[in-house]
């Protein structure tokens, strides 16, 4: 059978550019960088190397980490200083650091990227920092611990989950007042919206389950429970969570179970269970969502998962008790 062209052939190499053009692009490098809790330090992975490529110390107890809307600075909080630490990205050198109440354990950073919501795990309140001012606008009480900072897509509501009240507080970002508290499963952890804002989903470490919260009304739609064979009950410890863009998956962190949870957003099914590193604590996507890392604290190392296929494909060693991460944007 005859192409075309003059010789009646295609060139062999039109058949190598058919195929460049059907495969799919390779994921972009991104860096993630990992609060290494009893390390003092963040360390810096190269998404494309799949390694460490840089370490740096960031204060004292290094846990809740963020980056900004630009992707040119670094926030860390570091707890037993009593301060958000922030570093220049493109030097990873501490150029300021900034009021944030007693014992700063995670954060919200604001979609404008001025102003930070804070759990002070110390003294049960919520503070709202004015990073250009570097000035506390406001406190807000709420319950004992808190630690889980989720803002809503519009900015105007925020969720504080309080590990011994065992709550999710509703917090709205106009006026700093505490409209709502829900209570949840013991030992709240994490709090994150979905991406139209409808829903919150709060983790509860001892609780062993996941809350999803219809923000509308404040009241609990479903309780995501898990069951991974070989383990007890106890062993099943919820912590970080993680929901796809695309609105079809989220990723749900089991603590001493030492696995990922994949969970279908709309039937709230848990679908499978991915082996990673010891005592999994937070998840962080890249910005295009093609790669997923985990901190596991008890083993200091990261795991990466291909999302796509729903695959762990690297263990990466860091610091000493690695806890949150956060991805750059580009």
């Amino acid at each position: 059978m005859r192409f075309g062209g003059r010789s009646g052939f295609f060139h062999p190499g039109f058949f190598l550019a058919l195929f460049m053009l059907a495969a799919p692009a390779p994921a972009l490098a991104f860096r993630i960088f990992v609060t290494n809790e009893k390390g003092n330090s963040v360390s810096v992975i190269d998404t494309d190397k799949q390694q460490v490529v840089e370490t740096v110390p960031v204060g004292r107890r290094p846990r809740g980490v963020s980056i900004s809307p630009d992707g040119k600075l670094l926030y860390v909080c570091a707890s037993d200083d009593n301060a958000i630490n922030v570093l220049d990205v493109a030097t990873m050198k501490i150029v300021r650091s900034l009021e944030s109440g007693p014992d700063p354990e995670r954060f919200a950073l604001n979609h404008a990227g001025d102003l930070l919501y804070i759990a002070n795990e110390d003294n049960a309140e919520v503070t709202v920092v004015d990073l250009a001012k570097n000035l506390i606008l406001a406190q807000v009480p709420v319950g004992v611990e808190p630690e889980g900072m989720g803002l809503s897509p519009n900015g105007d509501l925020l969720v504080a989950t309080s590990e011994t009240t065992n709550m999710a507080h509703f917090i709205d970002t106009r006026s700093y007042r505490l409209i709502d508290s829900v209570l949840v499963g013991k030992r709240p952890r994490i709090a994150v919206f979905n991406r139209s804002g409808t829903q919150v989903w709060v983790s509860s470490e001892l609780g062993g389950d996941v809350s999803v919260i219809d923000t509308a009304n404040h009241q609990i739609i479903r309780k995501i429970t898990f069951d991974v064979p070989g383990l007890t009950k106890e062993e099943i410890q919820p912590v970080g969570v993680v929901l796809s863009s695309d609105g079809r998956k989220a990723f749900v962190a089991l603590g001493y179970a030492n696995r990922v949870a994949v969970v279908d957003q709309q039937s709230f099914a848990v679908e499978k269970y991915l082996l990673v590193g010891v005592r999994v604590w937070h998840l962080a996507f890249t910005p295009d969502e093609k790669l997923l890392y985990t901190t596991n604290g008890n083993s200091n190392d990261v795991t990466a998962i291909d999302v796509a296929r729903e695959k762990v494909i690297k263990s990466i060693s860091v610091g000493l008790e690695p806890n949150d991460l956060v991805s750059s944007l580009h």
